[in-house]
Formats: C-alpha cells, structure tokens, sequence
C-alpha cells in the first residue's frame, strides 16, 4: 500500500512561486508519480508525471516552461515546482503514483491534495 502526502500549497500573489511536496510511504519502486489538480467546476488535469527512469511529461501547453516536476529517490518525495503563478492556477493539487510507466490518467494511489491560491 502506497501512502501520499502532499504539503506546500498557500496563498500566493500572482507571479509568485510554490513549491509542492509529496511524501510517499510504502514501496514505490519502478512506480511513476504525479501532479494533477482540480479548481472548483472543473475536471481533474495532469500538470506532470515522472516515471522511475526520470522522464517527465506536462499536461496544458499554459503550465510547461513554469513547472517543473522533480522527484528524490531516495527520500521517496516528488516535487513540483511552480513559477510565474498565475490566477487561473488556483486549485487543489494532488498527488498520485501508479505502477509502471507515464500515464495522463491512470493512477492507483492518490494523496488529499494541497489548496493552491493564487491571487491577482
């Protein structure tokens, strides 16, 4: 069983910076970890995942070159880190794991997210 804990959302001022942490316990070798969030009546999206080997994917072209996923292995955390914040990026964000590689949706393990405000 796989546990996640996100930590490091807030309120921030547009253009602003975030970084988010996620902690996971359990076994979590070979498995891929990611970021998605939801803002309120809107569908859950990825905004990244990184695989074991350390390839990265991003989700909307609006968040690539102002993320960026990183991951340590050995502290077993993933992180995300957020620049340039805009409005628009309020939302809760959440953690995931999933066995095996890159997946845009597909994960088994989900952490209770972390609130990301970003005002204008």
């Amino acid at each position: 069983q796989v546990q996640l804990v996100e930590s490091g959302g807030g309120l921030v001022q547009a253009g602003g910076s975030l970084r988010l942490s996620c902690a996971a316990s359990g076994r979590t070798y070979g498995y891929t970890m990611a970021w998605f969030r939801q803002a309120p009546g809107k569908e859950r999206e990825l905004v990244a995942a990184i695989s074991w080997s350390g390839v990265k994917i991003y989700g909307a072209d609006s968040m690539k070159g102002r993320f960026t996923i990183s991951r340590d292995i050995a502290e077993n955390t993933v992180y995300l880190r957020m620049n340039s914040l805009k409005p628009e990026d309020t939302a809760n964000y959440y953690c995931a794991a999933r066995q095996g590689g890159l997946s845009t949706w597909k994960y088994a393990y989900w952490g209770q997210g972390t609130q990301v405000t970003v005002s204008s």
